[in-house]
């Protein structure tokens, strides 16, 4: 049974920084692809960053380029999101996702998902 387990979540100013982490169970992070999605209130669930097989093949979207870095730790089978320059408009619920595929782009449907952890900016 594959299990995605996001923690690092709260509550934090704008300009703050914060490291999100998936841990997962019945599933090597190293693999296929992983990925970051998040879901503000109110709106769609949408693409944050994702991961390949190598762990130099990644894609973010163009709102968090430049502040937000995804990263894995093979000997922990973890990935992580490391986001820096946080603001307002980042609050949302944040998902950790597991592809099917050793890459993947911003269409692709992941397979897996953990439970979510809430982010929240406030200003």
């Amino acid at each position: 049974q594959v299990q995605l387990v996001e923690s690092g979540g709260g509550t934090v100013q704008a300009g703050d920084s914060l490291r999100l982490s998936c841990a997962a169970s019945g599933w090597t992070v190293s693999t296929y692809a992983m990925g970051w999605f998040r879901q503000a209130p109110g709106k769609e669930r949408e693409f944050v960053a994702t991961m390949g097989r190598s762990s130099s093949n990644t894609r973010y979207a163009e709102f968090v380029k430049g502040r937000f870095t995804i990263s894995r730790d093979n000997a922990k089978n973890t990935v992580y999101l490391q986001m820096n320059s946080l603001k307002p408009e980042d609050t949302a619920v944040y998902y950790c996702a597991a592809y099917l595929y050793a890459i993947v782009d911003v269409t692709t449907t992941p397979k897996y998902w953990g439970q979510g952890t809430q982010v929240t900016v406030s200003s």
